[in-house]
Parts: C-alpha cells; sequence; structure tokens
C-alpha cells in the first residue's frame, strides 16, 4: 500500500516541542532565473550561535546554526541583493539576533520583529532606526506572540508605518476577516496563507485571502512552497495557488526564500529551484521584477 504524504504544513503539529530541525543546503545551484537588480528575499531568518543568542524554552522547534554569512552566500548564489529578515518564534520576543543580523547585512536588510504589548515607545523607534518594518503574529508556533494582541498592537505601530505579518492557516481567516479590516495597518500573510494543498483553491479561507488582496490593504509572501506541496519538489500543485494570489493583485505579492528552511521534515528546498518557481508563477518579465524588486520596496521601504 502507497502510504499518503503529508502535507508539510501539517508537520508541525506531530513534531516533540524542541525536537532538532536539519539545516539548509550548503550550496544552491545557479537559478534559470537571473534576477534583476534590486532583487530582495522578503523572508528569511538567521539563527545563533546560542551562546549569544539563546532559544525560548517554550519554542516548538530546534533550529542548526544558520548565520548570516551562509546566508548571504545563499543570496550571491541566486543574485540576490536586498534582504528581510524575519524574527523566528524560537527566539520569543528577544530580537537581538535578528536585529544584529539586519545591522551586519548593511543598507539592503530590513527586518521583521516579534514584541509584546508592552513594549517600551522608545525600543520601538530605536528598532524602527534598525531597519525593522513590521511586527509578526505566529499562530502556528509556539513561541511567538498569538492573535489575542493583534490590535493593540496594531495601535502601537501605526505611527511608524509598520505592516502586521501573519503566521496562519488561512482556512481559520474568515472567522478572522472583520477584525483584519478594522485594523489600521497593512497586513501581510506568510507562504502563500499556510493553506495544504488539497483543500483547494475554492476554499473559503483562500478565497477570503484573495478577497483582502483585492482591498488593497493586505500582502502576500510567495513562500514556502515546498510547505504546502503535497507532491514534493518542484511543488507543481502550488502553481495554480501562487497565480490566483499574483491575478488578485499583482502588486501586493512579494518572494521569499524562508532559509534556512526550519521546522521542516522530508527533503530540504534547492534556494535555486525556489526563485526559479517564479517563472511559472509569474512568466511575464516585468511581472518578476514588480515582484522581486518594485513591491517590496514599497512594503519594506527600501
Amino acid at each position: 500500500m502507497r502510504r499518503r504524504r503529508i502535507p508539510a504544513a501539517l508537520l508541525f503539529l506531530t513534531l516533540p516541542m524542541t525536537k532538532p530541525c536539519q539545516g539548509p543546503n550548503p550550496t544552491s545551484r545557479q537559478p534559470r532565473l537571473r534576477a534583476p537588480a534590486g532583487a530582495t528575499d522578503c523572508h528569511a531568518h538567521v539563527f545563533g550561535p546560542p551562546a549569544r543568542y539563546p532559544f525560548d524554552p517554550a519554542r516548538s522547534y530546534t533550529p542548526p546554526e544558520a548565520p548570516l554569512a551562509a546566508y548571504r552566500r545563499m543570496l550571491d548564489a541566486l543574485g540576490i541583493e536586498r534582504a528581510v529578515i524575519v524574527q523566528p518564534s524560537v527566539y520569543g520576543t528577544d530580537n537581538r539576533a535578528t536585529l544584529d543580523a539586519i545591522h551586519d547585512f548593511g543598507p539592503g536588510c530590513r527586518g521583521v520583529a516579534v514584541v509584546a504589548p508592552d513594549i517600551a515607545e522608545t525600543t520601538l523607534i530605536d528598532m524602527h532606526a534598525s531597519g525593522v518594518r513590521g511586527i509578526r503574529l505566529n499562530i502556528l508556533y509556539r513561541g511567538g506572540i498569538g492573535i489575542e494582541a493583534m490590535a493593540r498592537l496594531a495601535d502601537r505601530i501605526k505611527a511608524l508605518g509598520w505592516h502586521i505579518q501573519l503566521l496562519l492557516d488561512v482556512r481559520t481567516l474568515p472567522e478572522l476577516t472583520s477584525r483584519l479590516m478594522a485594523l489600521p495597518v497593512a497586513i501581510v500573510f506568510d507562504h502563500m496563507g499556510h493553506i495544504a494543498i488539497g483543500h483547494g483553491i475554492g476554499d473559503s479561507g483562500f478565497q477570503a485571502l484573495l478577497d483582502l488582496l483585492r482591498d488593497h490593504r493586505c500582502w502576500v509572501k510567495l513562500s514556502g512552497n515546498y510547505r504546502i506541496s503535497a507532491a514534493g519538489p518542484p511543488y507543481a500543485d502550488v502553481v495554480p495557488f501562487a497565480r490566483a494570489l499574483i491575478a488578485a493583485n499583482p502588486a501586493r505579492v512579494v518572494w521569499g526564500s524562508d532559509w534556512p528552511h526550519p521546522a521542516l521534515e522530508g527533503p530540504m528546498p534547492d534556494d535555486g529551484d525556489l526563485i526559479d518557481a517564479l517563472l511559472d508563477y509569474a512568466p511575464d518579465e516585468a511581472l518578476r521584477r514588480a515582484i522581486l524588486v518594485d513591491n517590496p520596496a514599497v512594503l519594506y521601504r527600501f
């Protein structure tokens, strides 16, 4: 009997709390896609060293070290100049690893932090000066800040022009839509809504995501295709979903590698394959430039 492949979007539910996870491929193949000048990876993380940046005891996974130097080698292989480093759940609200990486990367880097609702105003201002342009709410992994803090945090960050980034399964989106639309800030959805492909484009949550994109106040990251695919590499079953998101609002989609691909069981993706997926998602060169260069420049204010 053939074993049914469990979509990666659901695997985290079975992981022990601090199970060590595999690291990224040490090298990336040369992609077929030639990245335009100013291309941006809008979703990546850095980890370690643990002695300097200790993990949150309540985390869902334990990543190996993934330093900025290794990340930059991957970007060089893909021809990408700019980056957005996102605070991972394993650090909770201790943003030091993310902030230090933004600083060390230089002017071509922005960040997304995880903060508590009672964070000091001066700390928010300092983060903005460091390159932070949004905060992340994590509904899927332990160690993050949940949806219950969303409205209060939106009020805290609206003067800075920041956005709220959500990691959730969009099947829960219909019940959240009215709350999201009442927020005074933009919303960015991780990993194409993190919906397992088997639920289909017609799923009410995915359709709610498309509606929010058409409203112009929400964005989505074309990232994590390997997390939601049921087919595995080259993740061809994700193409209709990505094209539907782009068609809903091509000015509100960005691309991200999700390097170093934490909390993943199964084959580790090649980052060259991940950016080459844009050739299928957006066959038009001008559209790919918008996704890689123009849209990130607006969202992250490069």
